[in-house]
């Protein structure tokens, strides 16, 4: 089957209804695979740098996964890094996802070529690929801040995982705050280029997120409706996770003690600690950590 036998054009009463409240909405649209319902579902954009660091692929994927079981969809831009972590944790949490690529939707010109079997997994899944462009319309420079405007626009909340202070992912945020939609960011190391800046858009007011629960709160999400959060399967834990689970079984601990016992890298452990708190598996208070599911 024809790949762009599969892509149609969106009549007007198809489009996202919140792209109507942006300047310059588009157009037209051309999709591929199925728009999820604006009125079962709450859409959470998520972007972040291409160049990612570790802790931004751990705490996009320990986020996303937190959120299974909600009605919620997954956008960002199909590009690599964070966009593509994105995409891949929504599809392994069961949630629609959908990819805004600044290209046509004709696997000729879709960008970028190496994530084709991503953007085939998402149409498969139940998901979907959007654009305003053409169907064999390539990428340029222009065409990113025109998709990012549209994945913003049709965004209920826009979560920044890591953007150094001049980049890309800034422009996305500063449209999330002109369009008037909640803006959450990750808190980062300050000593790290990527961290730079999500963390001026937090002293600015974007709502820091150091949970799951944070972003079902900000999208008018009861927490407590998270079925997933209620046991730990230890099979699904890393080797790391699961020592963690052991020594806090008996007490909590102080931070500094934990480390000590498990023997690996501060800069590891911490990296590891922090995404198993964004798990709700663990939970830091007073410099003691405890664990908060069993």
């Amino acid at each position: 089957m024809s790949i762009k036998s599969q892509i149609r054009k969106l009549e007007q009463s198809e489009h996202p209804p919140m792209l109507a409240e942006i300047p310059q909405p588009p157009k037209k649209l051309y999709c591929e695979g199925e728009m999820p319902s604006y009125t079962q579902h709450k859409f959470l954009a998520v972007v972040g740098s291409r160049k990612f660091s570790r802790y931004g692929r751990e705490v996009c994927q320990a986020l996303i996964s937190g959120l299974k079981g909600q009605n919620i969809v997954i956008i960002s831009g199909l590009a690599l890094g964070i966009d593509a972590i994105a995409h891949q944790s929504a599809l392994d949490a069961e949630l629609k996802t959908i990819a805004i690529p600044g290209s046509g939707l004709d696997r000729k010109v879709l960008h970028p070529r190496t994530n084709h079997k991503l953007a085939d997994e998402i149409v498969k899944s139940g998901g979907a690929l959007l654009s305003e462009f053409e169907p064999l319309m390539p990428a340029g420079l222009h065409t990113f801040p025109q998709r990012n405007r549209i994945m913003v626009g049709m965004s209920h909340a826009v979560l920044l995982i890591e953007a150094a202070e001049r980049s890309g992912t800034l422009i996305t945020a500063r449209l999330t705050t002109e369009y008037n939609r909640e803006l959450l960011a990750v808190p980062h190391d300050i000593t790290r280029v990527t961290a730079q800046g999500v963390n001026q858009f937090i002293k600015l007011g974007a709502t820091p997120v150091t949970s799951s629960e944070d972003i079902l709160t900000a999208l008018g999400i009861e927490p407590e409706q998270n079925p997933d959060q209620q046991h730990l399967n230890l099979q699904e834990l890393s080797k790391d996770e699961q020592k963690v689970v052991s020594i806090l079984s008996a007490d909590s601990l102080p931070k500094d003690e934990l480390i000590n016992k498990l023997g690996i890298d501060i800069s590891k452990a911490n990296i590891l600690l922090s995404a198993m708190e964004l798990k709700d598996i663990i939970k830091e208070e007073l410099g003691d950590i405890r664990l908060v599911a069993l």
